[in-house]
């Protein structure tokens, strides 16, 4: 899968609000209220992950945790990172509720 342009990153990131195009990655910082929220969220993104065979690069900094999404053996962001960044969203939203 082809390395996208930064245009074309920048242009679809508007739609996944709060995420960003930074060091090559996009990349988005999720708050939650208890740690183990957090961790609970991020098990369920890694099983979405594991399905797609794709992973992303994951931070916790105790309530808040950071997906960041780039392709390496691409050298940077690719409709795969899209694609997940979109799914974490989601599973984001149903998390939420």
């Amino acid at each position: 899968m082809a390395k996208l342009e930064k245009a074309e990153i920048e242009r679809r990131l508007s739609a996944l609000p709060g995420w960003e195009f930074k060091d090559n990655a996009i990349r988005k910082q999720y708050r939650f209220k208890e740690f183990m929220d957090g961790i609970r969220f991020l098990n369920k993104v890694a099983e979405m992950a594991e399905a797609a065979d794709h992973h992303p690069d994951v931070q916790i900094n105790y309530t808040r945790v950071t997906f960041i999404c780039s392709t390496h053996d691409e050298g940077g962001v690719t409709e795969k990172d899209l694609k997940l960044a979109a799914q974490i969203e989601e599973a984001y939203k149903s998390y939420a509720k």
